[in-house]
C-alpha cells in the first residue's frame, strides 16, 4: 500500500470528503482536482503503481489541452513524445497527411506515452496536489444509508467513509453495479487489441492510421468499421493495433480480434515499419464502452466519470480527453456541493449538475457519433464510403475533424460550422 499526502498509519477505518475508487486517468484528474480546492479526499486503485491498462497510448490535442488545464508538464524534457498529426491510409496509393489543425481551443500538437508511465504519473500529480492515495484496495461493495452511498470496503477489511464518492473503475465498474446501475445496451460498444512492435519509424511526427480494415475471412474478407493504427513512442517501438465498433455489443459478434491484429502484421508491407516478428509483448485487448452507456452519471452520492460511465468516442474509441474533462466537472460539481454544505438541497443540485454539464458538453457530440456508427456498420454505406469518400482531401480534412473532436464552436470555419450545427440538431438517443 502507498499513502499519498500528509503520511499517515494504515487504519483500518478512513474518513474523507470524497472517495474516488480507480486511479487511473478519471480518477486521478478528480482527486487532483478536488484536493486543489481544499477537500480531503481518498484515491483507491486495487493495482500497484506502475501498472499497465490496454490502450492506443496516443492522445490527440484534446487530451493535450486537458494535461496542461491540469498543471501537468507535457513537455518532450518531460519524457512526452509530440506528435503534429495524423497519417491515414486509404482510398489512394499515397497517405493523407493532416497536421492537427490550428485552432482557438485546442493546441497544435498531440502526445503519447505508455500507460505504464502516463497513469503513474497522473496519480503522482494528485498526490502532489494532496490527495491520499491507496494502491492494493480492491473495492467489495458500497456503505449504504438507505439508498445512498456513504462509503466503501475494501477486499481487506478496510472501511472508507465520505458522503460522496466516486467510481472511476472502469468499463466494469463494480461499484456501479453495485449501486443499480447498468449498461444500456442500445449504446455503441467497440474493442481495441494492441501489442508493441520495434519500428525504425518510432520517432516519427505523425500518428498513423489504416482506414480499411478487413476481418481476413478467408476467401470472401469483409470490410470492417474501424481502423488499425500505430503510435511512435520514441523508444524504438510503436504501440499498434486495431479497433473496430458497432452499434450494441451483441453486433460485434466472435470475431478473434487478436488474430485479425496478427494476420494484419504479418501481411504488412515492409514500408509500414512494422511486421509479426517485430512484435515485444502478447497482443492484449479491451472493451470500449462508449456515448454514455451507464446512467445516471450522478444519483444518490455516486457519481460516474471516464469508462465507468461510457465516456469513450463512437468515432475513434478515444476515451482518455474525456476522462480527464468528467474529472473536472466532476471535482467542480463535489467542490460546489462541499462549500454548500453536504445534506442541503443546494448541495444536491450542485451534484446534480454534474450530470447536466458533462451532458451538455458531449451529449450532441455522442449522439451524432451514434447515428454515423449505425451508418458505417451497414456494408453497403461503408463501400461507398470507401469508395466514393477516402479519395476525396477535402472531405477527408472534414472527417478529420470531427472524428478528432478537433473544431471551433465559435469563430471557426465552415467545417468547424457543420460539425457544431449537426451536433446540436441530432436527435436524442
Amino acid at each position: 500500500m502507498t499513502n499519498g499526502g500528509p503520511s499517515h498509519s494504515w487504519n483500518l477505518v478512513v474518513d474523507s470528503d470524497v472517495i474516488v475508487v480507480g486511479a487511473g486517468p478519471a480518477g486521478s484528474t478528480t482527486a487532483r482536482y478536488l484536493a486543489t480546492r481544499g477537500l480531503n479526499v481518498s484515491l483507491l486503485d486495487k493495482a500497484e503503481f506502475p501498472r499497465d491498462k490496454v490502450c492506443g497510448d496516443g492522445l490527440t490535442p484534446r487530451c493535450t489541452r486537458a494535461l496542461i488545464r491540469m498543471g501537468i508538464d507535457v513537455s518532450t524534457e518531460a519524457g512526452w513524445i509530440h506528435n503534429q498529426g495524423l497519417r491515414v491510409y486509404g482510398g489512394r496509393v499515397e497517405p493523407f497527411v493532416f497536421p492537427w489543425p490550428e485552432l482557438e481551443t485546442f493546441p497544435t500538437f498531440g502526445l503519447a506515452r505508455r500507460r505504464t508511465e502516463f497513469d503513474h504519473l497522473l496519480a503522482d500529480h494528485a498526490v502532489a496536489g494532496g490527495a491520499h492515495l491507496y494502491t492494493g484496495a480492491n473495492v467489495t461493495e458500497p456503505v449504504l444509508s438507505g439508498n445512498r452511498i456513504v462509503g466503501v470496503r475494501t477486499k481487506d477489511g478496510r472501511l472508507f467513509n465520505a458522503p460522496v464518492v466516486v467510481a472511476a473503475d472502469g468499463n466494469s465498474s463494480r461499484l456501479a453495479l453495485a449501486m443499480g446501475r447498468e449498461k444500456r445496451q442500445d449504446r455503441p460498444m467497440g474493442v481495441a487489441v494492441r501489442t508493441y512492435v520495434a519500428s525504425p519509424r518510432h520517432d516519427t511526427d505523425y500518428m498513423e492510421s489504416w482506414l480499411q480494415l478487413w476481418d481476413g475471412t478467408p476467401g470472401k474478407s469483409n470490410l470492417l468499421p474501424g481502423y488499425g493504427w500505430a503510435f511512435p513512442l520514441g523508444d524504438g517501438t510503436m504501440n499498434v493495433g486495431l479497433g473496430t465498433v458497432a452499434p450494441n455489443a451483441a453486433a460485434l459478434g466472435k470475431t478473434d480480434y487478436r488474430a485479425m491484429l496478427e494476420t494484419w502484421l504479418k501481411g504488412a508491407p515492409d514500408e509500414w515499419g512494422i511486421s509479426w516478428d517485430g512484435v515485444q509483448e502478447p497482443i492484449k485487448g479491451a472493451a470500449l464502452p462508449m456515448s454514455f452507456n451507464r446512467q445516471p452519471a450522478y444519483a444518490d452520492g455516486l457519481l460516474l466519470v471516464g469508462d465507468s460511465g461510457g465516456m469513450i468516442s463512437p468515432f475513434n474509441g478515444e476515451g482518455i480527453a474525456y476522462a480527464l474533462e468528467a474529472g473536472e466537472l466532476a471535482a467542480d460539481a463535489i467542490a460546489e456541493a462541499h462549500y454548500r454544505g453536504h445534506g442541503t438541497s443546494s448541495a444536491e443540485r450542485a451534484l446534480q449538475g454534474y450530470q447536466n454539464r458533462v451532458k451538455a458538453e458531449l451529449g450532441g457530440y455522442f449522439r451524432l457519433g451514434n447515428t454515423f456508427v449505425k451508418l458505417i456498420n451497414n456494408p453497403q454505406i461503408m463501400n461507398l464510403c470507401t469508395t466514393y469518400g477516402l479519395p476525396r482531401p477535402t472531405l477527408m480534412r472534414f472527417v478529420h475533424k470531427l472524428l478528432a473532436h478537433l473544431y471551433d464552436t465559435r469563430d471557426g470555419d465552415w467545417m468547424d460550422k457543420v460539425i457544431t450545427a449537426a451536433t446540436k440538431v441530432v436527435p436524442s438517443a
